[in-house]
């Protein structure tokens, strides 16, 4: 029996671990107390990742698809030969653009993986290229686009005086506000110093519980609350004055279109008290330093982009950047995370460039291209029409809107090849399921969490921290598995395209190792691999330069408190307003799937739930028994007007679908509310979304929050007989 610290790959925390090995498997994780980030801290899913690599729902051979149907196994150079074959064929006959690339959340932890296959969607030409931001808060990096990225970054949670999260809920989701190492001790450490926590969410959550002060709004009515808030801080005067004139542009617009937007005049449809909202108001702007983010209901919500715009607006009217001459938490050490220069960066564009869509007008986003439109492209006859598809760590089936549609679209493909460790519901559509070496089986960097500040109001790390880890286990005996990165280079060496990363060819001869792969994605970075490696617990590595300098005087570039687009869909939303035009809370739907009465209107919230990540390890029995099913959470106020109790089966209908869930009666829910998780293969609410008719016009992401749904007790399905 031996040890060796490791790096949990299950979510984007990447905990360090230590792990225990055993005959060449790792049968404990726990904690690593000597990593100086996160000191020992780890949650359930992370103490169970080792049973991701032993569980014997784990595909350890490649399968291909049957003539007759079902699935034989193959050896992995037979599969990548016919799959070589059938791309190849793809291509000559329909274009570059016939062929796409769905990367879901398990695909971004490996690097190398990244790097060959945009290395080989580069090589065969297809801009298809579409991944799980646009639909997990893709307002956060379009609004950033919109509004201006800061050099030096947002002040530091570990010198804040105040917090606000919107539909955040950190301490579950690890990400938004709170650092996700150990958030709850950070929280606790943070209330013991004086720091003010205020939550903006329709269930009192396990951070609501901890605020000083809780808007339990109504679901979808955040934009004119923040809109709200920033009214009260312009007309109080509670605004940083002097940084709004030097950094920023377009106050006086933002000003304009927020002052429609009074508490007395929000509070009704938020379902807030008009002295609560000026109270939360406040106790923001009054502090000295802090910040304000948001999560993903309301990212998901309608005007997604729209909300994450005015809470980088409550920011900087604020002056929550870091300033000329103050300490920089973290700079990066694999990455360049901030230029470390307290200016306005020059502008990304948001929307409307690259590849454009057959579908709905969309184009390429800074988040990306719109998944939401993927099953219509492979649906849609035509030039340009998507026929062949890889997946890579995600499950459309279960987390793509409209799940009939993406089904018809998944049986549609002339080719569809899913990468992942089980079969999994997409993988059951799949002509090829080809299973990865996985996590420990392979070397690790903690880039993850350094990459993630590209989206949105993030540090990352809030110090200069990283780690490696070297693969510590095999795979098990007999398996063949490979990969992500080997499955690429396989691929484009069979077809004949050289690949390479940043201008640097691979020699299509001999395979890289994925050490060697690592080494060349970090060749940047500030401190070397080699030097990382020497430091198996992690390492804090201090920044020469850890103070913001001061920007050219003559430095054109501004944060944009006024986006013509922004503003413009704040101006309608008052419009809409006051000729009482029903708002986000009350919009007048489609007529519900079932609406023939007998049952309760409700707003269907997302969630996440502690013991699960997404669609992942639904299959590994010390998750289940934590959590069986998907259940949906219900107020006790709102069950009894169903008529159903706890424990007890009801359908939920939208004006697109149905799904059957097991009530959870939870008195956090406010009443007009039903909270249930997203990803899931039971109660899956993708089948509930209208990804058609209601979407958000930026980045595509049809309404998956603050759904308007019926809610009724589940009639019992018909007992069958044998004659």
């Amino acid at each position: 029996m031996a040890e060796a610290t490791a790096i949990c790959r299950f979510c984007h925390a990447t905990c360090g671990l230590v792990a225990t090995l055993e005959d060449g498997r790792v049968t404990r994780l726990i904690g690593d107390i000597d990593n100086p980030m996160y000191a020992g801290y780890s949650c359930v899913k992370g103490r169970n990742y080792h049973a991701f690599h032993d569980s014997p729902s784990r595909l350890r051979v490649p399968l291909r698809r049957r003539n007759g149907g079902g699935f034989e196994s193959a050896p992995s150079a037979a599969v990548l030969d016919e799959i070589a074959v059938r791309t190849r064929e793809i291509l000559d006959r329909h274009g570059s653009r016939s062929v796409a690339m769905y990367g879901g959340t398990f695909s971004h932890f490996c690097p190398a993986g990244v790097m060959l296959r945009e290395s080989f969607m580069d090589a065969i030409g297809s801009p298809m290229r579409f991944s799980n931001a646009t639909i997990d808060q893709p307002g956060k990096p379009i609004s950033m686009a919109l509004h201006g990225k800061w050099g030096a970054g947002p002040q530091d949670f570990a010198d804040a005086d105040v917090c606000m999260l919107v539909g955040a809920n950190p301490l579950v989701s690890m990400w938004g506000g709170i650092p996700s190492f150990n958030p709850a001790k950070r929280l606790h450490e943070a209330r013991q110093r004086g720091l003010k926590l205020i939550v903006i969410d329709p269930r009192r959550t396990e951070s609501a519980r901890k605020a000083d002060l809780h808007l339990q709004c109504l679901p979808g009515q955040d934009v004119p609350l923040l809109a709200a808030m920033l009214n009260v801080i312009i007309t109080e005067g509670l605004c940083d004055r002097a940084f709004i004139e030097a950094e920023t542009e377009g106050f006086g617009a933002l000003a304009a279109a927020v002052a429609p937007f009074t508490a007395q005049g929000v509070a009704a449809g938020a379902g807030v008290e008009a002295a609560t909202i000026i109270e939360a108001a406040r106790m923001f702007a009054r502090a000295q330093r802090g910040n304000v983010t948001s999560g993903t209901g309301p990212s998901m919500a309608p005007h997604g982009v729209l909300m994450d715009y005015l809470v980088l607006a409550l920011n900087t009217v604020c002056g929550r950047w870091i300033k000329a001459g103050e300490r920089m938490p973290n700079r990066g050490v694999l990455f360049r995370q901030f230029s470390g220069v307290a200016r306005a960066e020059k502008p990304r564009v948001a929307t409307g460039f690259g590849e454009a869509l057959r579908i709905r007008g969309l184009t390429d986003t800074a988040a990306g291209l719109p998944t939401a439109a993927l099953a219509d492209e492979i649906l849609t006859p035509g030039e340009g029409q998507v026929r062949a598809l890889f997946v890579i760590g995600g499950n459309p089936l279960l987390s793509w809107p409209n799940q009939a549609k993406t089904r018809r679209a998944l049986e549609s493909l002339e080719l569809l090849v899913v990468v992942d460790p089980v079969l999994s519901a997409t993988a059951r559509h799949a002509h090829y399921v080809i299973g990865p070496r996985f996590g420990f089986e392979s070397p690790a960097i903690t880039f993850g969490n350094e990459g993630i500040t590209v989206y949105g109001l993030s540090l990352g790390y809030p110090e200069p921290y990283a780690q490696y880890q070297p693969q510590l286990v095999e795979p098990p005996a007999g398996s063949d598995v490979l990969e992500d990165w080997r499955i690429f280079y396989e691929l484009g060496r069979r077809m004949g395209y050289p690949l390479g990363f940043r201008g640097q060819p691979f020699d299509m001869s001999t395979p890289p190792t994925t050490d060697g792969l690592l080494s060349q994605f970090v060749a940047r970075s500030r401190v070397p691999l080699e030097e990382i490696k020497r430091h198996p617990h992690g390492a804090v590595f201090p920044d020469p330069k850890p103070s913001a300098e001061p920007r050219d005087a003559e430095w054109p570039h501004r944060l944009q408190l006024a986006a013509p687009v922004m503003i413009a869909e704040l101006e309608a939303i008052a419009a809409q307003r006051s000729a009482a035009v029903a708002t986000a809370a009350t919009t007048t739907m489609a007529p519900l799937m079932g609406d023939e009465g007998g049952g309760l209107r409700l707003l269907m919230v997302s969630r996440r739930e502690h013991a699960l990540y997404n669609s992942v390890a639904h299959d590994l029995p010390a998750l289940r028994r934590r959590l069986p099913h998907n259940p949906a959470h219900l107020n006790p106020v709102d069950a009894a007007r169903i008529g159903v109790v706890d424990g007890a089966t009801v359908e939920i209908a939208s004006s697109v679908g149905r799904i059957r869930a097991v009530v959870h009666l939870a008195a956090d829910v406010r009443e007009g509310v039903v909270s249930i998780a997203h990803g899931f293969a039971d109660a899956c609410t993708a089948a509930l979304i209208d990804d058609a008719t209601d979407y958000e016009a930026l980045s595509g992401l049809p309404r998956m929050s603050a759904v308007p749904v019926m809610v009724r007790p589940a009639i019992a399905a018909p007992t069958r007989t044998t004659a």
